[in-house]
């Protein structure tokens, strides 16, 4: 079975469809390249996939360790090369609960830096990733 279809639905623009829930995502090309940017690029996708990936990798650790990570924020901000146009960075800032042990931290960084998608992409793409304890 299929884990999406999707659609091209004209003007830089496709529908992908999940087949076990038929939720829907629409992308747009960039407007610094042809597009519209009213929703996500595909390289976009890419890069908030990176820090959903490592914050449900988080999540799965904290619930083994009976941690409440509800409320846990991240930013990602995704950057683009030239020659050729591809993701040269991205950049991953998760804004933790400050009271948070120290070994529950080193725990937490570490399950985040080893989700599966930061291990696909190609170690080509640097990876930032900051954890503040601000929450």
């Amino acid at each position: 079975m299929s884990t999406a279809t999707a659609q091209y639905a004209g003007n830089l623009r496709t529908e992908a469809t999940h087949v076990a829930s038929g939720n829907t995502i629409l992308t747009d090309a960039p407007v610094d390249n042809h597009g519209r940017g009213e929703a996500f690029s595909p390289t976009d996708l890419v890069s908030t996939a990176l820090g959903s990936c490592m914050m449900t990798i988080m999540g799965i650790v904290a619930n083994r360790h009976e941690v409440d990570l509800t409320g846990t924020t991240f930013e990602v901000t995704k950057h683009m090369s030239a020659e050729p146009r591809r993701i040269a960075q991205v950049d991953v800032h998760f804004h933790m609960p400050a009271a948070l042990p120290a070994k529950e931290r080193t725990i937490l960084e570490n399950a985040a830096r080893t989700c599966p998608v930061a291990l696909s992409l190609n170690s080509e793409i640097q990876q930032q990733v900051q954890f503040t304890y601000d929450r």
